[in-house]
């Protein structure tokens, strides 16, 4: 196959790393990622009508249960590196075990791991302390959200398998199958609509957790056809001791990356809850409007990712990397759009979530804010993603490891509480440190490393 026609799945690139290439895998996911932008837009916008205390709830339990989640979820995401090498090595056949191997080891431990975190939530909770009515609030979306982790991690599992492949289709379709599920409960739980009990904030969370059952039952079904199973040896198989130890190398780093991450930003956003419910909602609605561009760049970053690990497995290096600069040139695009967007209409996309004189005050100006934050985050998450499909996950961990303590919570608390200025000098604080963090993986993809990481 020459370099001008490169197939992936189902679809054909007419160059190999050109931006029409990563546009045909990434736009499937951005599609899904839009999708479960407006569903969790749509959640927090049926929310915002019982208050700014249940809005700020979500915001503040979803961002510590999600931080929970991540170690088993960051984890199983490097099934992606495997496959992607598989799929571009043209060894089909070792693709489908992945999954298994990943699903032995993280699922039964979430299981686990649910458990041990129903009985610490309510003491992190009140131990952080906002106000007893956030916090009865936060803990009630908090224990709806837990049933659904363990698919949540699966979902991650299969999902990265079929990205790996090229297959970005598969995944929007399970996640738009999902969110029908989600949207339909929460509607019905939150107001006692549909014949449905009236649970408020935690019935948005029992729709979370059904959603979340319902993709996963697609993409079970999705992988175990006969085809798949023939052609990928999807089917089930036993726990390989080498295989998992191999697996844990590179895919460990990338939960132990997100885990820290999500760690400080939950502390992040615990200092912002103790500031007052209105702070909280505040910030929930302009991180609710970042999602919308955090979501493409994420997007994109998938499909950098499982082209750099398809061209490194097939040898290929020169198409690996222009995939990564497409992939960046694509997101800087869309990141633009969005800020304006931002810049130009913010009383309209505020007002989707709340008509709160105090709320909408506050988080005007942290929409301008935001469309500076999101064209920087964009570089740093497609240029991170694309070094974890190379397999360079060690050194972004330590890494971030290192900028989210000693960076992070020490700009975010003098900006914030030692100069006063409140959640905007907060959200500031968030951006010295995702500048910092998106230039140190910019330059670690542009010194070539990756080129010679083995998994």
């Amino acid at each position: 196959m020459s370099a001008q026609a490169k197939t992936l799945g189902d679809t054909t690139a007419p160059v190999r790393g050109s931006a029409l290439e990563v546009v045909s895998l990434a736009f499937p996911v951005v599609i899904q990622s839009i999708s479960e932008t407006i569903m969790q837009l749509v959640d927090s916008a049926m929310v915002g009508q019982l208050g700014a205390t249940e809005l700020g709830a979500i915001g503040f339990a979803g961002i510590w249960i999600w931080t929970l989640f991540v170690p088993f979820t960051g984890t199983g995401q490097g099934v992606q590196a495997f496959v992607s090498r598989h799929d571009g090595a043209e060894e089909k056949l070792h693709c489908g075990p992945w999954i298994w191997q990943a699903v032995w080891l993280l699922v039964p431990a979430m299981a686990v791991w649910m458990f041990a975190v129903a009985a610490l939530f309510p003491l992190l909770v009140h131990w952080i302390g906002p106000s007893p009515e956030l916090s009865a609030a936060a803990i009630g979306y908090g224990y709806a959200r837990l049933p659904g982790g363990p698919a949540v991690v699966g979902n991650f599992i299969l999902t990265s398998f079929f990205r790996g492949i090229g297959d970005t289709r598969t995944p929007l379709y399970a996640a738009l199958g999902g969110i029908v599920v989600n949207v339909a409960l929460a509607y019905g739980l939150i107001f006692g609509e549909l014949g449905l009990p009236q649970w408020g904030v935690a019935g948005a969370g029992v729709a979370v957790s059904a959603g979340s059952w319902t993709i996963l039952a697609i993409l079970v079904a999705a992988a175990l056809r006969r085809e798949m199973r023939a052609r990928y040896h999807t089917q089930p198989c036993r726990p390989e001791r080498e295989a998992i130890l191999r697996f844990l190398r590179t895919s460990a780093p990338i939960g132990g990356q997100w885990l820290l991450d999500m760690t400080t930003f939950a502390i992040f956003g615990s200092i912002i809850a103790r500031m007052g419910d209105v702070s909280m909602a505040a910030s929930q609605a302009m991180l609710q409007l970042l999602s919308v561009s955090f979501m493409q760049a994420i997007a994109i970053a998938i499909a950098s990712g499982t082209l750099v690990g398809r061209y490194i497995g097939a040898r290929d290096l020169d198409a690996a990397e222009r995939s990564y600069r497409s992939a960046q040139a694509l997101g800087l695009g869309l990141a633009a759009l969005v800020a304006v967007l931002f810049v130009s209409a913010p009383e309209a996309l505020l007002g989707i979530f709340t008509r709160d004189a105090r709320v909408l005050e506050l988080a005007r100006p942290l929409l301008v804010l935001a469309a500076f934050f999101q064209v920087i985050d964009a570089i740093g998450i497609i240029a991170g993603g694309s070094l974890r499909g190379a397999g360079d996950t060690r050194w972004p961990f330590y890494l971030q490891a290192t900028l989210a303590w000693a960076l992070r919570l020490p700009v975010v608390y003098v900006a914030a509480i030692w100069l006063e200025g409140g959640v905007f000098g907060a959200w500031v604080g968030e951006l010295i440190y995702v500048l910092v963090l998106s230039l140190a993986f910019v330059l670690r993809f542009r010194a070539g490393h990756w080129r010679t990481v083995r998994i």
